[in-house]
C-alpha cells in the first residue's frame, strides 16, 4: 500500500500551509551523542514556557535519522539529502540545508554547532541558526554513523570501515580501520571510545590514540550502537544476541538470544537495572541489565530497528509495520499507540524517538516528522486520513456512477 501513496497524492492534492516564527532561543540543552547519553535514554526536559502541540511536518523523503533538540528547535536528516531545523512548538521549518546524499545519521549538538554525516561522506559542522556549514570532512565513504562529541573531540564511523576523531575545528586527529563498514553509533567512557563494526566485532580503542585496547568477535555484523551503564557494555549484534560486555577487558557478562538480527540499540534504565531492545522478528524485550534475566518480553510486532526511548514508566518506539507503540516499562503492557497510516498506508518508523517532556517526537519512512502528545495519548491526524477519506470519496461515486449506468441499461432492455 505504501507504494500507492503517490497515486493517492497525485489524484487528490492538498497543501498545508504554515506561518514561519523564530522564536529566540531560552533553555541551552546540549545533545551529545546518538539519544542523549550512554543509557541512550533519548529524553531531554522541556522548559517551562514551551507550550505543546501536535503536527506533522514533511520532508520529501523518509526519516530514519532519530531528531536532536536544543532551545526549542528540533534537528534531523532525511533521504532527500536534506537537514532540517524545525520549529518544536509549531512544526514549521526555519531551514534546511542540501548535502549532496541522503541523510540517516542522527546530529549531535554542541553549544551551537550541528555535526551530522550524510551518504555524500562528509561530516558537516553546521550553524544552528541558519545551517551555514562552518566546515565539513570527507571521509572515504558513506556516513550512516551518528557522530559523538567528547570534549572537544567529534567520532564518528564511516562505511569506508574506518572510525574518525576530529577536532571540533575540522582537522583530522587520527582514524581507525576495522575490517567492514562501521554504521554503529560510538560511544565514549573515559578514556576509551567503544563502537561496532559490520566486520561482527565490538571495539575498544584509546579515545586520544586511537589505538585498540581490545576487540569481541559476535556472530555477524554490528549495527547497533553501544549503551553503557556501570562497567558494562550493552550491544545487539545481526547474529540475534544482545551481548553484555566487560568495558575494561571485553570479556562477556551474558548474553540474550532474541532470533534474529538486532539492528536497534539498546535503551537502560539504570534505576530499575532494565534494558530494553527490539529485533527484525518484531519481538521487544525488558531484560535484567545485570545478568540478562528476562523480565518481559512482547512478540507479534513489525520489525523493530527504532532505539526505545524513556519518558514516565513507558517506553516509546517504532516499528516496521507503521506504528510508534507505547509500553508500560515495567510490564510490557500496551499502553496506547499511533498509526498515521491507518493501516491501510503503512510505512515504517526506524527513525528512533525523543521524549521532550509530555511529547514525543519520530520521523517515519513516509516522510513525516510527527509531534505526539504522550499525556493526552494522541497525535496529530495526518494527511493520510483525507487521502483514504478522499479514496473513499472517490471509490462511492465511482460506485454510484456505475450503479446509475447499470440502471440504465436495464431501463433500455
Amino acid at each position: 500500500m505504501y507504494n500507492n501513496k503517490k497515486l493517492i497524492m497525485g489524484f487528490l492534492a492538498i497543501s498545508l500551509f504554515t506561518i514561519p516564527i523564530s522564536l529566540a532561543p531560552v533553555v541551552a540543552l546540549d545533545w551529545p551523542m546518538f539519544h542523549l547519553n550512554e543509557q541512550r535514554t533519548g529524553k531531554l526536559e522541556q522548559p517551562a514556557d514551551f507550550t505543546p502541540a501536535s503536527w506533522y511536518f514533511q520532508a520529501g523523503d523518509s526519516i530514519k535519522s532519530s531528531p536532536a533538540i536544543m532551545d526549542k528547535v528540533i534537528y534531523f536528516g532525511s533521504s532527500d539529502g536534506y537537514v532540517y531545523a524545525v520549529n518544536l512548538e509549531l512544526g514549521n521549518r526555519l531551514w534546511r540545508y542540501e548535502t549532496e546524499g541522503a541523510v540517516t545519521s542522527s546530529p549531535v549538538l554542541l553549544n551551537e554547532t550541528l555535526y551530522v554525516g550524510s551518504m555524500d561522506g562528509y561530516l558537516y559542522a553546521q550553524d544552528t541558526k541558519n545551517g551555514e556549514v562552518e566546515w565539513k570532512y570527507k571521509t572515504g565513504n558513506s556516513i550512516e554513523s551518528s557522530p559523538t562529541i567528547d570534549g572537544d573531540t567529534i567520532y564518528v564511523g564511516s562505511d569506508d570501515g574506518r572510525l574518525y576523531a576530529i577536532s571540533t575545528n575540522g582537522s583530522l586527529l587520527w582514524e581507525f580501520l576495522s575490517g567492514n563498514a562501521i554504521k554503529s553509533s560510538p560511544i565514549v567512557n573515559g578514556s576509551t571510545v567503544y563502537f561496532g563494526s559490520d566486520d561482527g566485532k565490538v571495539y575498544a580503542l584509546n579515545a586520544e590514540t586511537g589505538e585498540k585496547k581490545w576487540e569481541y568477535t559476535t556472530g555477524d555484523k554490528v549495527q547497533s550502537s553501544p549503551a553503557i551503564l556501570n562497567e558494562t557494555l550493552y550491544v545487539g549484534s545481526n547474529d540475534g544476541k544482545i551481548y553484555a560486555l566487560n568495558i575494561n577487558t571485553g570479556v562477556l557478562d551474558w548474553n540474550y538470544e532474541m532470533g534474529k538480527p538486532v539492528k536497534s540499540s539498546p535503551t537502560i534504565d539504570s534505576a530499575d537495572d532494565s534494558l530494553f531492545i527490539g529485533a527484525d522478528n518484531g519481538k521487544v524485550v525488558c531484560v535484567d541489565t545485570r545478568n540478562g534475566t528476562e523480565k518481559w518480553v512482547v512478540e507479534g510486532l513489525g520489525a523493530v530497528k527504532s532505539t526505545a526511548a524513556l519518558f514516565d514508566n513507558k517506553i516509546v518506539f517504532g516499528s516496521d509495520d507503521g506504528t510508534v507503540y507505547i509500553l508500560n516499562k515495567y510490564t510490557g503492557k500496551e499502553e496506547w499507540t499511533y498509526n498515521p497510516g491507518y493501516y491501510v498506508m503503512n510505512a515504517p518508523f526506524q527513525s528512533s524517538p525523543v521524549t521532550y517532556g509530555n511529547m514525543i517526537y519520530i520521523g517515519g519512512n513516509d516522510g513525516y516528522l510527527y509531534a505526539l502528545k504522550s499525556d493526552k495519548e494522541s497525535g496529530p491526524i495526518s494527511i493520510f486520513a483525507y487521502y483514504i477519506g478522499g479514496a473513499l470519496v472517490v471509490i462511492l461515486v465511482l460506485l454510484v456512477g456505475l450503479r446509475s449506468i447499470r440502471g440504465r441499461g436495464k431501463k433500455g432492455e
